[in-house]
């Protein structure tokens, strides 16, 4: 069995209208201005009331390097990428010859009249439009002009595909705020290229855009921004980090929002932001201020969560609580920076040497990137642990739709705190004792006005009272204690979700930001007539739902954006009576997954 990819292929001159359904791909040079033109137009199509959704694949080094830009146009609301998109824009003469090539029939492509661009397929649609004269009128500074030229594409597209010209200007102001000269420049290149081609081009192809209204209410953000929001309402006071793609954006956006959202009554800012020399110090300052009762966090990516191991393993042993946002990008080692993938699930879990496993939070929506934004903190103020969120560069730095987002409706939890009166009342404290049963410990923080609050914070063996100790019963215990712990966890970290049920026979389980494609895969596997049901993991530990939904299934296949089925590996390993149900669809080339591949991918082990 197989599933042919549905990209509504039309032969040349034959146009049944195709709404609102389809991809556009902006092939251009890095450094060009084309993302402030290809945010103009993802913009205008929302405040069209279309449901739409940007990814954008750039180079990881210097400008003048092919970058490319998909924008998915679907009435329906998938959002997942597709294999191939049937607009072209070629405004990059390095890439044109290839890009046309990955053209379906009956696609189209715009590209510069000043190009020599080799027309070398006869079923699909080439419209030429001039640039230079259109750049020339605005009269902007030559060294300028270049950052105007892709605002020609977006007036070809809006006659072309009939994009309301007034979103388009209401999309630039909102780019460009109280920069009206900007704005009335950028507009005036795109009303000249679309009226030209309104006078100059018979329209031959399907492809057009009607307004709906199935955006209404809805915003567009990015996963990194997202977080930062989360963040700040969680409450963080400090946040330590060193640059690093794709996770720098997520503390540029903090450092954005806190100046209006974390100031006192006098203006006074109420946070520190540190750039620190390196990822190791960074993770070191956050647990310096956690454990002196600061609510501290970092954001990194794979590689800098490698040089972060060592202070991970102290902050677990010593049980100091931070948040780590780790923004997966592909490796191993430098890899690709601009890439994504799912690749460090096993890594972060149990970054550290000796027993140490980790609580991690893996969103897979906007809208969750905001919630665990601040259910991270609450989690390792109540667990008194490191608390890794485990997003990725798809998720984080491509916008997406979502509805707005929900205030916390709890109060902070701070976790188990001791004051000066509790110490008072009861008379002793033991940092390490487990007085609950559910392995976490009492605390108190630094400066607390009674001689019992003082212990030793130490990464070396210690017993209960915080005391240098190479006992091995010692070890023991605490060891023993840290693993309830880990089991307490697992009843308080946010349980996976049933995005689906069918009734079948056959499951499927994703996690992060492959959770998009899979929901559109479900809809494709339905019309083969395969129904599954889905479960949607959001955290580790692994709880108990997910074994549940194993159980009730013939076979489980586990979708993930890695090469060895990372997620896989760690089901079987911590649910083994029901290893032998779980299959693994695990694919990585760096780019999203498609709903395309799933299916295939999931068809092909069915048969």
């Amino acid at each position: 069995m197989s599933l042919a990819e549905d990209i509504k292929a039309i032969p040349v001159g034959k146009t049944p209208e195709v709404i609102n359904d389809f991809s556009i791909v902006a092939a251009t040079v890095n450094g060009s201005g084309s993302q402030t033109s290809n945010l103009t137009l993802i913009r205008a199509l929302f405040r069209m009331g279309i449901p739409v959704n940007g990814k954008n694949l750039f180079p990881s080094n210097i400008s003048g390097l092919p970058t490319w830009y998909t924008i998915r146009v679907n009435k329906d609301g998938y959002i997942a990428r597709k294999e191939r998109a049937e607009i072209l824009v070629a405004f990059n003469p390095q890439t044109a010859a290839e890009d046309i090539q990955a053209l379906p029939p009956g696609g189209v492509c715009i590209y510069p009249a000043e190009s020599k661009l080799p027309l070398v397929r006869d079923d699909i649609v080439y419209y030429s439009v001039p640039v230079k004269p259109f750049v020339e009128a605005t009269g902007a500074d030559p060294k300028l002009r270049e950052k105007f030229a892709s605002m020609v594409y977006v007036g070809a597209l809006a006659e072309l595909l009939g994009i309301d010209r007034q979103e388009i200007r209401a999309a630039l102001s909102q780019q460009f705020r109280g920069k009206e000269k900007v704005v009335d420049q950028n507009f005036q290149v795109i009303v000249s290229a679309a009226d030209w081609v309104k006078e100059n081009i018979t329209k031959k192809d399907p492809y057009r855009v009607e307004r709906m209204e199935a955006t209404r209410g809805k915003i567009l953000i990015d996963g990194n921004s997202a977080a930062a929001l989360g963040a700040i309402f969680g409450g963080v006071t400090v946040a330590a980090w060193y640059p690093i793609t794709p996770s720098t954006s997520l503390i540029e956006a903090l450092q954005s929002y806190l100046p209006k959202l974390r100031t006192d009554k006098d203006g006074n800012h109420t946070y520190a932001v540190v750039q620190a020399e390196d990822e190791m110090a960074a993770l070191g300052i956050v647990l310096g201020a956690g454990w002196a009762g600061a609510r501290a966090m970092t954001s990194t990516s794979g590689p800098g969560i490698s040089l972060m191991t060592e202070f991970a393993g102290l902050g677990f042993f010593a049980e100091i609580p931070g948040v780590i946002w780790d923004i997966q990008r592909i490796g191993p080692s430098t890899g690709l920076p601009t890439r994504v993938s799912q690749g460090d699930v096993l890594k972060v879990y149990f970054l550290g040497h000796g027993d140490t496993r980790h609580v991690c939070l893996i969103p897979g929506t906007v809208a969750e990137c905001f919630e665990f934004g601040y259910k991270a903190f609450d989690l390792a103020e109540r667990l008194q642990t490191p608390v890794f969120v485990l997003s990725d560069l798809d998720l984080g730095m491509n916008l997406w739709m979502s509805d707005p987002f929900e205030y916390p409706s709890e109060p902070m939890d701070r976790g188990k705190v001791l004051s000066a009166e509790d110490l008072q009342r009861i008379g002793e404290f033991a940092r390490y004792r487990d007085v609950d049963g559910d392995g976490i410990p009492y605390r108190t923080l630094p400066g607390t006005d009674h001689p019992l609050a003082a212990y030793f914070t130490r990464g070396s063996g210690h017993n209960e009272y915080a005391q240098y100790s190479e006992r091995p019963d010692d070890w023991r215990r605490n060891m023993e204690r840290l693993r309830r712990k880990h089991e307490t966890a697992r009843k308080l970290v946010p349980k996976p979700v049933i995005e689906s049920w069918a009734d079948s026979s056959v499951g499927i389980v994703s996690f992060g930001s492959v959770h998009h494609p899979v929901m559109e895969a479900i809809d494709l596997l339905a019309e083969k007539g395969l129904s599954t049901d889905y479960l949607r993991i959001r955290a580790l530990p692994l709880e108990e739902t997910l074994r549940e939904f194993i159980r009730k299934h013939d076979r489980t296949y586990v979708i993930e954006l890695n090469h060895d089925g990372q997620m896989v590996n760690l089901i079987r390993m911590e649910f083994p009576e029901v290893a032998d149900k779980v299959i693994s669809i695990a694919y990585c080339d760096g780019l999203p997954m498609t709903a395309n591949y799933i299916a295939n991918a999931l068809l092909e082990k069915e048969c």
